[in-house]
């Protein structure tokens, strides 16, 4: 999904388009905004999130973003569930991954990704969504593989 958008995106810059480096300029166009929470064993953690439906959102992602709050993120939805697989490219912070199952509990994390990296990160198995949200983030609050994952998707 992502290499048809960094081909434009290479187009673009090519071309001498400006503005993609600025976070206002990122900001996923029409993302719309949820609440998500993650229940470990200790606690629930609560954050607010884009919800990148569209395509473009999805190819987009948090590309060029140079910040992301400790209690923000995306989610991207996945309807059927199917296996998953990003890449950094153009993802200036590191992000952790976090690969959601069908019924709410987590398959994996993809903890500390590498910015500008061009190396697969994949789910492993079939997901209903993966969370991105700022790097070390999981590790920090005790999100494990198995904790429970509930947003509510208002579109």
């Amino acid at each position: 999904m992502r290499i048809v958008l960094s081909s434009v995106l290479l187009v673009l810059a090519v071309t001498g388009c400006s503005g993609a480096g600025s976070d206002a300029a990122a900001r996923t166009a029409s993302a719309s905004a949820a609440s998500l929470t993650i229940t470990t064993a200790a606690k629930s953690h609560v954050f607010h999130i884009e919800v990148a439906r569209t395509e473009a959102q999805q190819e987009r992602g948090l590309m060029f973003r140079s910040h992301l709050a400790p209690d923000q993120g995306m989610i991207f939805p996945m309807d059927p569930p199917r296996m998953a697989s990003f890449w950094m490219k153009n993802t200036v912070i590191p992000l952790d991954m976090i690969f959601i199952r069908a019924d709410g509990t987590i398959a994996r994390i993809a903890a500390e990704t590498v910015p500008y990296s061009l190396a697969p990160v994949s789910s492993g198995e079939p997901v209903a969504a993966v969370l991105e949200i700022a790097g070390g983030r999981a590790a920090e609050l005790g999100i494990n593989e198995d904790d429970k994952v509930v947003w509510t998707d208002k579109r």
